[in-house]
C-alpha cells in the first residue's frame, strides 16, 4: 500500500495524517504551530514530525510525497505570498523549501480552503458531483473552487477568496479586510451574530436570544425552537448567502455548492433559507446547482492535502 502525508496548517496547531491511495486516513496526529520569530520553525517542525512518523512506521519506500494546506494564497507553482497567521511576511516557494527539509520528497502546496475543498470533492459531500465550490462559514467566509477535479488557484493563489465579494456598498462598518459590505460581514458566524444583535435592537419582540449569549449557534438553536425573531435573522442570513452564491454561480457555474465551517454544524435547517434566495437571484442556467452540507469536518484539509500528491 502506498501513502501520502496530508498536512493542514493552522495558526495554533498543525494536523498531519497518513493517507493511503484509497483515501483512508490510517493515522492522524498534531503538533503545535510555533509562529514566534517570524514563523521560522513551522516548516522544520513539520519536516521533523513527518520524518519521525515515517521512521516509526518503517514506510520510507511507501510514501509518495506530502501535501500541505496553508492559511494564505498559494499559486500553482507552490509560491506563497505571506501568511499572516503564521507570521510569514516573505514570498517564497513553500514546496521547494519543505521538499528540501524532507530530503527531496515530492511536495505539493495549496491554500487551506482550496485544499479542504479538494478533500470534500474526493471523499466528502462533493464526491458524486462535477465542478464544485466549497463555502466555509466560520469567523469569516472562505472558499475553494474545484474545476475538472483540480483546485482553481488563480494567478496568485487567491482564487476562491469569496468572503470579500461586495454585497452592500452602502455598508458603514468596515470589514477586517478594509473594504465595506463584504459577504462575510453578513453570512459568516460573526456576521450572523451581528445580524442577530441588530434584530434584537430593532425589535421589542420576546425571544430566547435575549436571555443567552448571542452566537451563530444560539441563533440556529432558536430557529429550531421556532423563535420568530431568530427566524427573521435566518431569513436575512439566507438572503445574503443565497445572493452571494448566485454571484459565484454566474462566474463559476458549479454543479454543487458544499457548505462547511462552524455554521454548517447547524445542519440541513440552514439549506431552505439559502436555496430560496439563491434561486431568486441566480441566472437561469445556473439555478439547478445543488447546495449540500460538508461531511468531512476537520479531516477535509488532511485528505485534500494528501490528494494533491496522489494525483
Amino acid at each position: 500500500m502506498k501513502y501520502a502525508i496530508g498536512i493542514d496548517v493552522g495558526g495554533t496547531s498543525v494536523k498531519l495524517g497518513l493517507v493511503n491511495t484509497d483515501g483512508e486516513i490510517t493515522e492522524i496526529w498534531e503538533i503545535p504551530t510555533r509562529t514566534e520569530e517570524g514563523g521560522k520553525n513551522v516548516l522544520p517542525d513539520i519536516a521533523d514530525s513527518v520524518k519521525s512518523k515515517i521512521s516509526e512506521k518503517r514506510i520510507a519506500d511507501d510514501v509518495i510525497g506530502a501535501g500541505i494546506g496553508l492559511p494564505g494564497p498559494v499559486d500553482d507553482e507552490g509560491i506563497i505570498r505571506k501568511a499572516v497567521n503564521l507570521h510569514w511576511e516573505r514570498t517564497f516557494n513553500v514546496e521547494d523549501e519543505l521538499s528540501e527539509l524532507l530530503g527531496v520528497m515530492k511536495v505539493k502546496a495549496g491554500n487551506d480552503a482550496n485544499v479542504a475543498a479538494l478533500g470534500e470533492y474526493w471523499q466528502g459531500a462533493g464526491k458524486d458531483y462535477g465542478d464544485m465550490v466549497m463555502v466555509t462559514l466560520g469567523t469569516g467566509i472562505g472558499g475553494g473552487i474545484i474545476h475538472h477535479g483540480q483546485i482553481f488557484a488563480g494567478t496568485t493563489g487567491a482564487g476562491g477568496e469569496i468572503g470579500h465579494i461586495c454585497l452592500n456598498p452602502n455598508e458603514k462598518i468596515r470589514c477586517n479586510c478594509g473594504n465595506v459590505g463584504c459577504f462575510e460581514q453578513y453570512a459568516s458566524a460573526t456576521g450572523i451574530a451581528r445580524l442577530t444583535r441588530e434584530e434584537l435592537e430593532a425589535s421589542s419582540d420576546e425571544s430566547e436570544l435575549r436571555h443567552t449569549e448571542v452566537t451563530a449557534k444560539t441563533m440556529w438553536d432558536a430557529v429550531k425552537n421556532g423563535d420568530k425573531l431568530a427566524i427573521r435573522v435566518a431569513e436575512r442570513f439566507g438572503y445574503y448567502l443565497g445572493w452571494g452564491l448566485s454571484v459565484i454561480a454566474g462566474v463559476v457555474n458549479p454543479e454543487v455548492f458544499v457548505i462547511g465551517g462552524g455554521v454548517s454544524k447547524a445542519g440541513d435547517i440552514i439549506l431552505p433559507y439559502i436555496r430560496k434566495n439563491f434561486e431568486e437571484h441566480a441566472f437561469h442556467a445556473c439555478r439547478d446547482a445543488q447546495i449540500v452540507i460538508a461531511t468531512l469536518g476537520n479531516s477535509a484539509g488532511t485528505l485534500g492535502a494528501a490528494k494533491m500528491v496522489i494525483d
